[in-house]
C-alpha cells in the first residue's frame, strides 16, 4: 500500500483593500461607540484630553483622538479618517500601526508642548492630517511614481484642509493639525530611510 499525507487545506488569504477596509471601519466604530458612552456620561470622557503643560494633562497624549466634543465633531473626522486610514492600510497593518503611532504621539506632544493655555484638546484631526500628510509626501521619498500619483489626487481632494494647521479659527487646535502633519512627514522619511538600509538579499557564508 502506498501511504499519502493528508491534504492540508487550503486557507485563502483576504484581499489588502479587504483587511483596510474591515480595520478601519472596526477603528472609527470603536471611535463613535466612545462618544456614544461619552455623551451618556455627560461628556465626562473628556476630561481626560490634553491638557498643555500640566504634568497631569500629559496622560491626555494618549486618550484625546479617541475622545471627541461632541457628536458633531466626530462626524466632521468620520470621512477624513475612513479614506485617508483606508489608503495607509493599504500599505499593510505594521506600516499602518507605524504610521499611525508616530502621528499620534508627535501630534499630542506638540499639542502639550505648545497647546493653549487652560484648554482641554480631544479629537482625532490630529490623526486624519498625520495621514494626509504621509499620503501625499511618501511618494517623494519612495520615488514611487504611483504612490506620488495618489499622493496628488489625495492633495487635489484634501489640500483644503491642509489649511486647518494655520490658527485662526477659534476652538479648533491648530497645533494638533500642524504636528499631526509634521508626524506624517516624519513617518513617510524614516520608512524610505528603513526600506533603504534593508538588505537587497541575504547570503549565508
Amino acid at each position: 500500500m502506498t501511504g499519502f499525507p493528508p491534504a492540508t487545506p487550503q486557507t485563502t488569504r483576504r484581499p489588502p483593500w479587504q483587511t483596510a477596509g474591515i480595520v478601519i471601519i472596526a477603528f472609527v466604530a470603536a471611535l463613535w461607540v466612545i462618544e456614544i458612552v461619552n455623551s451618556a456620561s455627560g461628556g465626562d470622557l473628556t476630561d481626560d484630553g490634553i491638557r498643555p503643560r500640566q504634568l497631569g494633562g500629559l496622560w491626555g497624549v494618549l486618550w484625546a483622538p479617541l475622545l471627541h466634543a461632541n457628536f458633531t465633531h466626530l462626524e466632521s473626522n468620520t470621512i477624513p479618517l475612513l479614506v485617508l486610514g483606508f489608503l495607509v492600510l493599504l500599505g499593510g497593518l505594521v506600516r499602518f500601526g507605524v504610521v499611525t503611532a508616530t502621528v499620534w504621539l508627535v501630534s499630542g506632544i506638540g499639542v502639550w508642548i505648545v497647546g493653549g493655555s487652560n484648554t482641554v484638546v480631544v479629537g482625532a484631526s490630529g490623526i486624519a492630517f498625520g495621514w494626509l500628510a504621509y499620503i501625499i509626501v511618501r511618494g517623494v521619498f519612495t520615488r514611487s511614481f504611483v504612490q506620488l500619483a495618489l499622493g496628488v489626487v489625495i492633495l487635489v481632494i484634501y489640500g483644503s484642509l491642509l489649511w486647518g494647521v494655520l490658527p485662526g479659527q477659534p476652538g479648533v487646535s491648530w497645533q494638533g493639525h500642524l504636528f499631526g502633519a509634521l508626524g506624517g512627514v516624519l513617518a513617510a522619511r524614516a520608512g524610505t530611510e528603513a526600506h533603504r538600509m534593508r538588505p537587497s538579499q541575504l547570503t549565508a557564508s
